[in-house]
């Protein structure tokens, strides 16, 4: 809950539109959300963005919020772990929460609670998430699984896990996705990713960042060794800043969702 209330206070003191809601969650839970509109009515689609591993990253999720809402698109940011009683699950390797299961289901719950606002523009929601989060991306942009039909128009997946779905021959997006990574990355490498998009070459566009690793587009984080990452080899990963790719990001990602 703290690192919600933490994003809250960051969008709060940006002077962001923002209004926390509670969503009915999948499994009898309520949860936590921050809805943030767009200044003047908004004229982009709609977008549902997903945290990491940590639990919502006010620096980083915050600085995409704002952006994406200078760009004409109202944001939603559930909160899967605080809503329920949980912490930071980067050290874990058991996890309650995951992408393949409640996450993916709250994407669900959140995007359509988000249709039926006010002030949302009409059709499809675009989905949008950073390591677990984008890890969620690949489960809910699944095609074939019991997803509402055109719920979803357009997907990006910063730094998942791709390599199950690598190994998974059923795996195939419902939409264009947008995968954006650092070349460097030690936690959840580019390689798989990058024999995931020549799969589907007509749907996935990959994008990654030489010489940069996990977190890249989180601001003002020198690059570390962080020694929590229970999912990467030996618990060990980089994480932090890469300007260039952080920039470029920024300005790619409202492009290619301007696409229609």
């Amino acid at each position: 809950m703290k690192a919600f209330l933490a994003l809250l206070a960051f969008l709060q003191g940006a002077g962001a539109h923002v209004e926390r809601v509670a969503i009915p969650g999948p499994d009898a839970s309520v949860l936590d959300a921050a809805l943030v509109r767009p200044t003047e009515p908004a004229t982009a689609p709609s977008i549902v963005a997903l945290h990491g591993c940590g639990g919502p990253f006010s620096a980083r999720d915050g600085q995409w919020t704002l952006a994406l809402a200078k760009a004409g698109h109202v944001v939603l940011l559930p909160d899967s772990f605080g809503s329920r009683g949980l912490g930071s699950q980067c050290g874990l390797t058991a996890r309650a929460v995951k992408p393949e299961g409640l996450r993916r289901l709250d994407a669900i719950a959140a995007a359509q609670w988000l249709q039926s606002a006010p002030g949302v523009p009409a059709g499809g929601i675009d989905l949008m998430g950073w390591s677990n989060g984008g890890s969620t991306v690949l489960e809910v942009a699944r095609a074939g699984r019991d997803l509402p039909d055109r719920l979803f128009e357009r997907f990006v997946a910063f730094y998942p896990g791709c390599p199950t779905k690598i190994e998974d021959a059923g795996w195939q997006p419902v939409g264009p996705m947008l995968i954006l990574m650092g070349e460097e990355d030690d936690w959840t490498p580019a390689a798989p990713c990058h024999d995931l998009a020549r799969r589907f070459p007509a749907q996935i566009t990959m994008i990654a960042y030489p010489g940069a690793y996990h977190d890249f587009d989180a601001p003002d984080r020198p690059v570390r060794v962080r020694e929590n990452a229970a999912t990467a080899s030996g618990g060990q990963a980089h994480v932090g800043t890469n300007e260039p790719a952080r920039m470029d990001a920024l300005a790619r990602v409202p492009a290619w969702l301007e696409q229609r």
